[in-house]
C-alpha cells in the first residue's frame, strides 16, 4: 500500500525567531516603554518580512506604528499639561 502525499520530504513550516521577538515587542510596548519597544517591533518585522513574507511580520510593523503613535500622543498630552503625564484609574 502506497501513500501518495507522504512520499519525499516534508517541508516545514517554520516561524522566524524575528518575527516573534517582533510580535513581543510590539505587545508590550502598548504598555511598557512604547519609545524603545515600538522601534523595535517595527526593525524586527521589517526584516522577518523580507526573508519570510508572514503575515506575523505585517502584524509587527503595525504594532510597532502604534506603539510609536501612543508614544507621541502621550507626549503631546504631557506638554499641554506643563510636563507631567498623570493617569488616575477610577
Amino acid at each position: 500500500m502506497s501513500f501518495y502525499g507522504e512520499t519525499g520530504a516534508r517541508r516545514a513550516s517554520r516561524t522566524s525567531g524575528l518575527a516573534i521577538a517582533g510580535l513581543v515587542c510590539g505587545i508590550v510596548g502598548l504598555f511598557f516603554l512604547p519609545i524603545i519597544l515600538g522601534p523595535l517591533a517595527v526593525v524586527f518585522g521589517a526584516v522577518a518580512l523580507r526573508q519570510t513574507g508572514s503575515a506575523m511580520a505585517k502584524w509587527d510593523i503595525g504594532l510597532g506604528v502604534v506603539d510609536i503613535a501612543l508614544m507621541i500622543v502621550m507626549f503631546v498630552v504631557a506638554a499641554n499639561n506643563g510636563g507631567a503625564f498623570t493617569w488616575h484609574v477610577g
